[in-house]
């Protein structure tokens, strides 16, 4: 709802300090991602229904470090899930999975934070088959450790989509989030999000940002630190 880039742009304090911490409000909406998982004993196996009814898949993947981490790096429809699974199997003894997302309400490409639920389903997923006891935070975790390996490199915001529905306030200081559930508010919000049938690319929105950080050296940059930081909060 609020205060979008700046838990991009709160992860620089890791470095400098006198940034300021980033902040936002953020609550889901009521789109989601539909799946039927499983347990499989090598691979990964995923099949994806797009929001318009097209499928993808069923894809394969083995499921070693090597095989994982080639697609996660090579960008691509499948590179979010080959990622969070790498992860998740860094740190749990996990098998393989299969994973069929036979409906799907979510939008794509439409800066409604698909990737990140796409992150978080393959992160719940496992959680759920091996019963790695995960809170819904590490769960967020997982997810974020996987988008980060692709070509994607966004910010722990997206990531919230985990809460589902309750408004959260997340904190954003360097590697530290920290997130408090908030009571929603006495009069209903009416919010209308509306596709203009335009597309967006979060990789030139973060190559521009970056020009402005960790020091700002013209006017322009100075704004946009002002407008994530002093302004934000």
């Amino acid at each position: 709802l609020f205060g979008e880039h700046s838990d991009w742009a709160g992860g620089y304090r890791r470095s400098l300090p006198t940034i300021e911490v980033g902040k936002c409000i953020v609550t889901g909406t009521d789109q989601k991602l539909y799946a039927t998982v499983e347990e499989h004993p090598g691979k990964l196996i995923c099949t994806a229904t797009r929001n318009d009814g097209s499928v993808e898949g069923p894809w394969e993947c083995e499921m070693t470090d090597a095989a994982l981490l080639a697609v996660a790096k090579q960008g691509g429809f499948w590179s979010y899930v080959a990622a969070v699974a790498f992860q998740v199997r860094t740190y749990f003894p996990v098998n393989g999975l299969v994973l069929n997302n036979y409906l799907t309400t979510l939008p794509m490409k439409k800066g409604l934070s698909s990737s990140a639920a796409v992150c978080v389903l393959v992160a719940r997923s496992f959680n759920m088959v091996y019963n790695l006891k995960m809170t819904v935070r590490m769960e967020m975790e997982m997810a974020f450790l996987g988008e980060i390996l692709t070509p994607s490199r966004c910010g722990r915001m997206d990531q919230c989509c985990a809460f589902g529905s309750i408004p959260h306030v997340m904190t954003f200081d360097g590697d530290v989030l920290m997130t408090e559930a908030i009571s929603p508010p006495a009069a209903p919000i009416h919010l209308v999000v509306v596709d203009l049938g335009g597309e967006k690319n979060t990789l030139e929105i973060l190559n521009a940002l970056n020009k402005a950080y960790p020091i700002a050296e013209d006017e322009v940059q100075k704004g946009v630190q002002k407008l994530l930081g002093e302004i934000n909060l």
